[in-house]
Order: C-alpha cells, then structure tokens, then sequence
C-alpha cells in the first residue's frame, strides 16, 4: 500500500476516536476515554475493529463490489463480520467527516 493510503487509514481511526470522545465527553468533560481501534488487512479491503466489532470495511484497490464499481479508499458498513455492505458510504481520501460517526458509517439516505 501507498502511503497516502496509510495516513489517510490512521487519519480516519484519529477522526473515529475524535467524534467518540465528542460524544462521550458531553457532559462528561471530566473522562475522555479512547477506543480500541484496529485495522486487519483483507486481500480486497481493511476491516476497521472498534473494541470487538467491526466499525467497516475500506476498499484496498479500484475494482468491482458486488457488481457495483469501487475504488481505493472506499469506505462501506459491514454486512457481517467477514464482509461489507454494497454501497459506498465515503473516502478516507475526503477532508469532510459527516459520513461516518464513531459507531460506523452513516446509512445511506
């Protein structure tokens, strides 16, 4: 992997434990716990853990989804444990954060 895809990887677990102290912390400003992150690298796409679930998939190459085009940075919901969803909920290449929260992609609307 190249390493803007790395960095855009650990931005988007930094981004994910941001909006979860955001949400933890109101009201509770005293305790800003972190979550456990972690990233298991598939042929096809990385599984983000958050503690013991997994938070969503990310596209590792361009290619097809499902029938469905996909490229590098891709993010989607999990469909289970082992594999994502069909549809593409954002990038880890975007600067804007308003897909995903810190329980996991955003549903598509």
């Amino acid at each position: 992997m190249n390493s803007e895809y790395n960095n855009s990887i650990d931005k988007l677990l930094h981004n994910i434990n941001e909006n979860y102290k955001n949400w933890y912390g109101r009201g509770n400003n005293w305790h800003k716990k972190d979550l456990v992150l972690s990233v298991i690298t598939g042929r096809k796409f990385d599984k983000i853990i958050s503690d013991s679930s997994v938070w969503g998939f990310v596209a590792k190459k361009d290619g097809l989804h499902k029938g469905l085009p996909m490229k590098s940075g891709d993010v989607f919901k999990a469909a289970n444990w082992s594999s994502p969803a069909k549809h593409v909920r954002g990038s880890i290449f975007s600067d804007n954060t308003n897909w995903f929260e810190w329980t996991g992609p955003n549903y598509i609307v």
